[in-house]
């Protein structure tokens, strides 16, 4: 099915390059007509350049009916999962998210909520607040791998992708444009600054990059908030529960807000978004991702919320559950479309500061 998919994507994006009349629609068709010909590598390279934002298919006349039958965003959706499955570590555990992720990241949930729970019981607590439940210990004890993992996989996973893809060396001045690229989220604005064509045909909209920044933003903010809550503790030893008023309520919650409203803005438009247009397969795990992902912001605040109550040690097991949960399945979810995305356009900028 991958080579199936190559050769789609490598057939239509030569029809593009002969047609140009979507040459300044995003970053994908210049880098299409940079090239006479499109190797493996370079068609995984296009396909997570790729944004998906269908501005392409609404402006071509080659659609079906035309014997052409284009459709760039579907041709290249297909190559991009093909991407993420092949190059992940371990490509097994890619697969199964794919197929069954929303089943899979349940049950991942329900299993640490349990598991937390269980750690109570054998006297893995004491302490005040949330370490009333479970001890700092035993916390460490269980993210440290947890976060250790992820980490290591998605080391690994873009690696393959950079070699693939004949990635090379980089500059600063490559990485400064990627970054800048992804802060403003300047690929989901379209070609010509309108926004993408996502949620409603050929109706332009800005919904989804603004989606995509309240993620965003919010997740950093969120990890900034823990990043504070570690330093709080281990470097000038004054450990959580922390006041309204700390830096780490302060900055986790409206990253946690804002991390809710953006993935249930995503999953709004995720099934707005015509099918046909994406690849099908992929549909159950990218849904199951935005759901995790909102479901553990949401869960963050109504712990915090309700954390004097006597719902906290089950509302913490849930949270930290799916917090765990998360972190496991990032390798495997649509989180690493970021990773990959990014890598994408470093090398994108190094072609065109290498042709400038």
């Amino acid at each position: 099915m991958q080579n199936e998919h190559l050769e789609e994507a490598r057939r239509q994006l030569e029809i593009c390059n002969a047609c140009r009349y979507c040459e300044s629609y995003c970053s994908v068709f210049p880098a299409v007509h940079a090239a006479r010909a499109f190797s493996d590598g370079d068609l995984n390279q296009l396909a997570n350049l790729c944004h998906n934002c269908r501005g392409c298919y609404y402006a071509c006349q080659y659609t079906a009916p035309h014997e052409f039958k284009i459709n760039v965003p579907k041709a290249l959706a297909e190559v991009r999962q093909d991407s993420w499955e092949q190059f992940a570590f371990p490509q097994s555990l890619a697969r199964l998210f794919q197929r069954n992720g929303l089943l899979l990241a349940v049950a991942t949930i329900v299993s640490f909520a349990l598991l937390i729970g269980t750690l109570k019981w054998v006297g893995a607590a004491g302490g005040e607040g949330f370490y009333a439940a479970l001890s700092h210990n035993a916390m460490v004890a269980l993210f440290l791998p947890v976060f250790t993992f992820p980490a290591i996989s998605l080391m690994i996973s873009v690696r393959r992708y950079w070699i693939h893809t004949g990635g090379g060396s980089v500059n600063l001045k490559d990485m400064y444009g990627a970054f800048r690229s992804v802060l403003e989220m300047k690929n989901l604005a379209g070609g010509h600054g309108d926004g993408c064509n996502f949620e409603d045909q050929d109706r332009f909209s800005h919904a989804r990059q603004y989606a995509h920044q309240l993620v965003m933003y919010g997740f950093l903010l969120c990890f900034a908030a823990t990043s504070a809550g570690t330093l709080l503790h281990y470097v000038m030893d004054i450990p959580a529960p922390y006041p309204l008023l700390s830096i780490p309520k302060v900055l986790g919650i409206p990253g946690g807000i804002a991390l809710t409203l953006g993935a249930c803005w995503m999953a709004r438009l995720k099934m707005q978004a015509d099918w046909d247009l994406g690849d099908r397969s992929a549909w159950g795990g990218e849904i199951a991702f935005i759901l995790l992902l909102g479901f553990v912001a949401l869960s963050g605040l109504v712990l915090y919320a309700l954390g004097s109550t006597a719902a906290m040690p089950a509302l913490l097991a849930l949270h930290l559950g799916s917090v765990l949960t998360f972190f496991v399945l990032t390798p495997f979810s649509k989180m690493a479309h970021g990773f990959y995305r990014f890598s994408a356009l470093v090398r994108d900028f190094k072609r065109k500061n290498t042709a400038d």
